[in-house]
């Protein structure tokens, strides 16, 4: 909620004018969009809305990102993405400096450029996650309950406890990636990236869903569930990669 509400006033700043002289340099050389950028901007508002029409983001809650060429395309904020326009593209380089729009960027820019700038991530979603949130206060990893997580590239690590929209952070949840595609963030949410927006919400989607097999499979009284062993998720790993169509 602090968040939520410390994002809506970074908003007003920027819409009511309370631009210094600072930033209105830091305005006067940000460039026009281009189309590649402008194609990217709308699958990522798509991308932003379904995280709420899915139930994973409350309000604005989560961040997606998406980069094209060295520009991260990210979303604004404390702006509701119902209310998002092809006019109010923003972005920033991968120093973080604002490149396009006007709008404040996402209160996790670090966390978006880190996993940018350190993989080979080209979208990035964040989420509150229900289940998965709650499965990141009891466990510092998501124990092996189902084979999907090699699809995430192993057991799924919980990232140490930081104020949001710090490099703290940042640092925490890129050490709890290493050699993941998704963690969770302890007390916060999700991070997951691909090399599309539909890969990266579609992992979000799975650790969401991994998360709360887990919560019910545990809440059973007098029952273990039974867990998967890493060379039983080495097995899976090797077949995904002949999964899906051949073209």
């Amino acid at each position: 909620m602090a968040e939520q509400r410390d994002d809506e006033r970074d908003r007003r700043d920027v819409r009511g004018g309370g631009e210094d002289a600072g930033q209105a340099r830091a305005s006067s050389r940000r460039r026009s969009v281009r189309p590649e950028e402008a194609r990217a901007w709308e699958e990522l508002v798509a991308t932003a809305r379904r995280t709420v029409a899915e139930g994973l983001v409350v309000g604005t809650s989560g961040n997606v990102s998406v980069r094209v060429g060295d520009t991260v395309l990210v979303t604004p904020s404390g702006v509701p993405y119902d209310r998002l326009t092809p006019g109010d593209v923003t972005g920033v380089d991968l120093d973080g400096r604002q490149v396009l729009g006007t709008l404040v960027p996402t209160s996790e820019l670090p966390m978006h450029l880190a996993v940018h700038r350190t993989t080979d991530a080209r979208a990035v979603v964040h989420t509150h996650a229900v289940h998965a949130t709650a499965v990141s206060t009891l466990v510092t990893e998501l124990p092996l309950i189902h084979y999907m997580a090699a699809a995430l590239g192993g057991p799924v690590r919980v990232a140490p406890y930081a104020t949001y929209g710090t490099d703290e952070l940042a640092a925490h949840m890129l050490r709890a990636l290493a050699g993941r595609s998704g963690c969770l963030l302890q007390n916060h949410g999700t991070v997951t990236y691909g090399a599309t927006l539909d890969q990266a919400y579609d992992r979000t989607a799975q650790l969401e869903w991994m998360c709360r097999l887990w919560l019910t499979a545990t809440s059973v009284p007098g029952l273990t569930p039974s867990l998967l062993s890493g060379r039983q998720l080495a097995e899976v790993r090797e077949r995904l990669r002949g999964y899906g169509q051949r073209s």
